[in-house]
């Protein structure tokens, strides 16, 4: 399957996750662009999917790193990242559980994007994200019981709410994604 995202191209198999609806996506995307780069050069997209986040933000960041559990989704966001030449831009393949020990970037220079499954956020990547303790979370979910669970980890860690804009990707449903933005 292939999707136009503003200037950039995806590709990626048909079974594989991806935001569909490609109308509200630039706008969604840039809206998480905004957010996460405000006073930082570095991203972590701790669920990177096939790149949606990791490459529509590359542009306003020095690096990005995106971090996927699927190999298939990964290998298809390095093959994006190559064909929209971002060189800036780093995927790894792990379990977002397992990957800010191998992050190099500065905390105080790093924005975290996290777009989790449904089921949120497990409590060994909160722990470790707090640990980590970046300038900026931008957390995207469908999900608000989870988000709000989530979200009050990160509350107690320190961290405060400075945003948070819904989007309606699923137009005459209940459903929608939620963009919440923290800091510490």
């Amino acid at each position: 399957v292939e999707e136009q995202v503003g200037d950039l191209t995806f590709r990626f198999l048909a079974g594989d996750f991806f935001q569909n609806n490609p109308f509200i996506l630039p706008a969604f995307t840039g809206h998480v662009a905004a957010q996460a780069a405000t006073g930082a050069r570095h991203l972590v997209d701790a669920y990177c999917g096939s790149g949606l986040f990791t490459l529509s933000l590359a542009p306003r960041f020095d690096q990005v790193v995106g971090v996927e559990v699927s190999e298939s989704s990964a290998d298809w966001a390095r093959q994006n990242a190559r064909a929209n030449s971002l060189d800036n831009v780093t995927i790894t393949t792990a379990s977002a559980e397992g990957i800010f020990a191998a992050i190099e970037f500065p905390p105080d220079d790093t924005a975290v994007v996290i777009d989790p499954p449904r089921k949120g956020c497990g409590p060994d990547f909160l722990q470790q994200l707090c640990t980590f303790q970046p300038r900026r979370i931008v957390y995207v979910s469908c999900n608000p019981a989870t988000q709000i669970r989530d979200l009050k980890s990160l509350l107690e860690a320190g961290y405060q709410i400075e945003d948070i804009q819904p989007f309606d990707l699923f137009p005459q449903t209940r459903h929608l994604e939620c963009v919440v933005t923290l800091v510490r």
